[in-house]
């Protein structure tokens, strides 16, 4: 059987944070902060989120309940290898980029420590057509779901200040995990996301692609 509440370690390979940017889509323009990028030294982390990264509309995404979010390093790396093409810690608008972390393995209620900064699990990434529209492909939020790699949202136990380099530990608990919250999210949400599918008409700010509504702080 496997052991309960066994202390694990794993490290923080990036800090990431996003400056406000702009998609089009359907004759109007739609903020985004997908657009994360690693940043240098310590980042204050507080009970919304990190200093400096934006949350484009906490309707859907931000907020206590999803202050931060966080995506395995391996996992970048696997998607990498599926699309072809490198992408980088950040991509998938996660704050914290994680390598030794199973992040999508991850429970409910589990609590990390990472820095001075105390983390709670609350739920999986479901995402919207933001994320397709920077991939590229206007099916990808049903390939995303389906990979069954979703990262994890985090609530701000204590806050405090991480910065790349900084050891991860955590306790796993009994809650549930969160591919099978994912799941459960998925066919709740999937009519939605198809309506959400990104269109011709999205196009982006710049040099880059994103949306309008869903679950997105970090879309």
């Amino acid at each position: 059987m496997a052991q309960r509440n066994v202390r694990l370690v794993g490290e923080v390979i990036s800090v990431n944070v996003a400056m406000p940017r702009t998609l089009r889509r359907r004759g109007r323009d739609v903020p985004t902060g997908l657009w994360k990028r690693p940043v240098a030294g310590a980042v204050a982390v507080g009970e919304l989120g990190l200093e400096g990264d934006l949350q484009a509309d906490r309707r859907v995404h931000g907020g206590a309940e999803k202050a931060v979010y966080a995506y395995a390093a391996e996992d970048v790396a696997w998607w990498e290898e599926q699309l072809g093409r490198e992408l980088g810690p950040g991509f998938f608008g996660e704050n914290l980029t994680l390598e030794g972390v199973d992040v999508s393995g991850a429970r409910r209620g589990e609590r990390w420590q990472i820095g001075s900064v105390a983390l709670e699990v609350t739920e999986p990434r479901h995402p919207c057509w933001k994320l397709a529209a920077k991939v590229g492909e206007p099916d990808f939020i049903k390939r995303f779901t389906e990979a069954g790699r979703p990262g994890a949202y985090l609530r701000v136990l204590t806050e405090g200040e991480i910065v790349a380099g900084d050891e991860v530990r955590h306790r796993r608990t009994v809650g549930l995990a969160l591919l099978s919250a994912h799941e459960e999210q998925h066919e709740r949400h999937e009519p939605e996301c198809e309506q959400h599918r990104v269109d011709d008409g999205a196009t982006r700010d710049g040099d880059d692609q994103e949306d309008d509504s869903d679950d997105e702080q970090h879309s």
